[in-house]
């Protein structure tokens, strides 16, 4: 935890002293509290996209096509960002050409084929062995001088390295070389590929937020001499089309969360709604779960507050009620309460009472029981840790790692995604609190990540309970680079011994709570990776000096949500600085 009380005791009085966390103010102030919404140019380029999305969709069932041409219109129909218009098409495809068994020994396929296909099939959860690289590799085990010159090869390698799975050794060895190799032929090529080359070292595919990677990816395939106009426009007429939606949802939200005021209730709580918005558009953004965006993010901004009083502001005797309270989810309980926190218990109760009740129209009530044992589990978790704080007690790594797992709220968050979710069922539900070993390992990570990043800032603040600290004095380590390399060694892989093991198809799976799962696992680290964020709005700060959850600069927020003048979407791309995406995921390990 960032901070935590501080008890003082004078011989009249016992004199409780609240620390000042100091969370800056939200930039954002009341500009999302209105939409306007033009009904005309909608409907008209809804017209327009029904019509391009038709084309889109004769050219997937094209016959004749062979695989290489088809696959590569399925990659920049993911890269535009318009993919999930076609998933069954693209799914069938992606099947069949599996099914091929496709000899990538064969001559025909060079580099920048055999990654981009082994890149699509893993992505789609199918078992490509590794061993199609063989043949660029030499007989000392290093890749062939041959390969040296080709960027577009060298970068699609360079993209298929981060769906590596533990063991391996050639995805890893090759992540090393063409990294090098990037670095080091970026400034001689081409604009588009340049540009291309650059983004890719600082944010690779696999680990983007979808909305912000597809604005980049728009911006750069436009300049194409090879480009698809019919593709590009689907692509811009429908990313206006979702900003639309999302600007739609944001006002929504941010209404709500002015009409709670629970910002001016609990000044020492951060004000971060479209924050939360922002998390929970990299989850989904496809317009068919807005209404599970709109709960996720209202599930996430009142959890802030539950972790803010924890962490800056409750005394142990008003958090041992407040822990109580949730556990026993009774609106009479609110009388135990102390003042301050009240309207937040009636607000947190009415607001799960609501979803319950859209729900059970669906004949879904049972994903509010999960989504209540989920976060009372997260308070009793909360309570322990702010426990450890206010004793002085650095609690041995396996037993502090067995409780921070939950508290990194990922078990949480992965449930609540599910919520607003109709395909959701209770099996799924019930596989997530069972945490397969595929959650399990996610957690681990994540908590981790967490720990690395926000460790000068929680020891600046007083916090001793952290992950590092614990390790440290476990292992006998003097410095904090030597505890986070080491931690951060086992771990950055990139995402540990069970990576993708989740994500490659197999019988029994539960595809919904899987695919969310990982969506949810990418958020996460995104955010921390991102640098900023959470406990400062609107920072720019990268991970070098990371402050917390959840970073969104201005430019991002203007590029995700702002109207652009051209009514065409985009006369010119959103300018946008790399380093103002994400931090590159080397920086930390």
């Amino acid at each position: 935890m960032a901070s935590a009380l501080v008890e003082n005791v004078t011989s009249c009085e016992k004199e409780i002293v609240r620390p000042v966390a100091n969370f800056s103010p939200s930039l954002w102030g009341e500009q999302f509290l209105n939409f306007a919404f033009d009904s005309e140019l909608t409907l008209k380029h809804s017209i327009e996209i029904e019509e391009l999305k038709n084309e889109v969709r004769s050219m997937l069932k094209a016959p004749g096509k062979d695989m290489v041409e088809m696959m590569n219109l399925i990659e920049t129909l993911e890269r535009l960002g318009v993919s999930y218009h076609f998933e069954d098409e693209i799914e069938e495809l992606l099947e069949r050409f599996f099914n091929l068994n496709s000899n990538y020994a064969d001559e025909a396929y060079d580099l920048y084929t055999v990654a981009l296909h082994f890149r699509l099939f893993r992505q789609h959860g199918y078992r490509i062995s590794c061993a199609v690289f063989d043949k660029f590799v030499d007989e000392n085990g290093k890749f062939k001088e041959t390969i040296n010159s080709d960027a577009r090869g060298m970068l699609s390698l360079y993209e298929a390295t981060y769906l590596r799975v533990h063991g391996e050794d050639i995805l890893e060895d090759a992540l090393s070389f063409t990294t090098e190799n990037l670095k080091s032929m970026a400034p001689h090529l081409s604009s588009t590929l340049g540009k291309q080359v650059a983004h890719a070292l600082v944010q690779c595919i696999h680990f983007g937020n979808p909305r912000i990677e597809a604005h980049n990816f728009i911006s750069m395939y436009q300049e194409d001499e090879s480009k698809n106009e019919v593709l590009l426009r689907f692509a811009k007429l429908d990313y206006n089309s979702l900003q639309m939606l999302h600007k739609k949802e944001l006002c929504e939200v941010s209404r709500w969360w002015k009409e709670l005021d629970l910002v001016s209730i609990l000044p020492y709580a951060r004000d971060r709604a479209v924050e939360c918005f922002f998390w929970a558009m990299g989850v989904y953004h496809e317009p068919q779960y807005s209404v599970a965006r709109i709960m996720l993010t209202k599930t996430i901004a009142m959890t802030s507050i539950i972790d803010d009083t924890y962490d800056s502001y409750g005394t142990v005797d008003e958090l041992e009620v407040f822990t109580e309270a949730i556990q026993r989810w009774d609106i009479n309980e609110i009388h135990r309460l102390p003042e301050y926190i009240k309207p937040f218990y009636s607000a947190l109760l009415k607001l799960y009472e609501q979803f319950d009740e859209e729900l059970s129209k669906e004949g879904r009530s049972y994903a509010i029981y999960y989504a209540k044992e989920a976060l009372k589990e997260l308070v009793r978790t909360y309570y322990v840790e702010a426990k450890w704080f206010i004793e002085g007690y650095l609690p041995p790594f396996s037993e502090y790692m067995s409780n921070a797992l939950i508290t990194c709220t990922y078990v949480y968050h992965t449930t609540t995604s599910l919520l607003g979710m109709k395909s959701a069922t209770k099996e799924q539900f019930e596989w997530l609190s069972n945490k397969p070993k595929m959650l399990v390992s996610s957690l681990i990570i994540c908590r981790l990540i967490d720990d690395i990043a926000t460790y000068e800032v929680e020891k600046e603040r007083g916090q001793i309970v952290t992950g590092i600290e614990s390790y440290m004095r476990e292992n006998g380590a003097r410095e904090k680079a030597h505890g986070c390399i080491t931690i951060s060694h086992g771990i950055m892989y990139p995402y540990g011994p069970f990576a993708h093991s989740m994500q490659l198809k197999s019988v029994g799976d539960a595809p919904t709570s899987n695919d969310i799962h990982w969506k949810v696992d990418h958020m996460e680290k995104l955010m921390v990776l991102m640098g900023a964020g959470f406990s400062v709005s609107g920072s720019n700060d990268t991970i070098i000096r990371p402050i917390g959850h959840f970073g969104v600069s201005p430019s991002i927020v203007n590029l995700l949500f702002a109207h652009s003048k051209s009514k065409e979407f985009m006369g010119k791309p959103i300018e946008f600085s790399d380093q103002e995406i994400v931090s590159n995921w080397n920086a930390i390990a």
